[in-house]
């Protein structure tokens, strides 16, 4: 079973809590292509959450391209997302995340060193 963790207590909604640790698994290589995600009512009993939170955040996967759908497996991880697609989503992304800390007066060196620190997790 894979490993999620849920903050029943954070403002971020629980489907992105779970999307966004299926992606940091996928980033730090505890998910690899092909590995099969629990079934949606497997995961939803095993964190306590509901069935439709877990499917939303797997519709959201597919969508994005890290999982397909499998008749027999079910959701399987695959990493087959357009690098140029993703580098024009995440550039979008990070425009409005460096104007938040220009606003904060956050320097470019204070960026990179934190750009360096999470890649470290995912080398």
């Amino acid at each position: 079973m894979i490993q999620i963790e849920i903050d029943f207590n954070s403002d971020d909604a629980l489907y992105l809590q779970l999307y966004n640790q299926i992606i940091m698994g996928i980033a730090a290589d505890r998910f690899r292509e092909g590995d099969s995600l629990p079934s949606v009512r497997q995961l939803a009993d095993s964190i306590g959450i509901n069935m439709h939170t877990v499917n939303k955040a797997y519709t959201i996967l597919k969508q994005e391209g890290y999982v397909r759908v499998d008749r027999r497996r079910g959701a399987v991880i695959a990493i087959d997302v357009d690098k140029m697609q993703t580098l024009a989503e995440l550039k979008k992304q990070l425009q409005v995340i460096l104007a938040k800390g220009s606003c904060k007066n956050i320097s470019k060196d204070e960026i990179h060193q934190l750009i360096e620190e999470i890649y470290e997790d995912y080398s």
